[in-house]
């Protein structure tokens, strides 16, 4: 469990991180979750391309180095979630609300729906979207990175 003291040293780590890269930060907020054993770190940048990088890849990689310099500099383990920009948040949005309207369009069309291929992270939040559906399941099928998930109607 964290503590707000703990908060604000990853704070002024994170602010050093870009500090050191030489990318200029207009605002940095951090937060404890509600269970307390998780902070968000929103960041906002005049030039957030470069540091989220194609479909994500370069801020998971950021948010991974960051978590592993955290976590031996408080000497505790804890989840790190990093935004630049509500790139994430507005990710997570896209990807539910394309669950939603597919999984829609299988339930009433009666067949299968394919995704194009996704990360780990993405095909948990569609799965995530439509356990409670009771129309329709999910798969996810290949290997690697060609592992897409198909929506199936019941």
């Amino acid at each position: 469990m964290l503590e707000q003291d703990q908060v604000d040293i990853i704070k002024g780590a994170v602010k050093d991180f870009f500090e050191k890269m030489t990318i200029p930060a207009s605002s940095i907020e951090a937060s404890l979750t509600s269970e307390k054993d998780a902070v968000d770190i929103d960041v906002k940048l005049e030039e957030p391309q470069i540091l989220i990088g194609q479909q994500g890849q370069t801020l998971f990689e950021i948010q991974r180095l960051l978590r592993t310099i955290l976590n031996k500099k408080l000497q505790n383990t804890f989840y790190f979630n990093l935004d630049i920009n509500d790139y994430k948040r507005k990710k997570v949005e896209y990807l539910k609300n394309l669950a939603k309207e597919l999984a829609d369009q299988a339930a009433l069309a009666g067949e299968e729906k394919t995704l194009p291929p996704m990360s780990a992270y993405e095909r948990r939040i569609i799965h995530a979207e439509l356990s409670q559906r009771t129309d329709v399941v999910t798969e996810s099928w290949g290997e690697d990175f060609e592992r897409h998930i198909i929506i199936k109607p019941k």
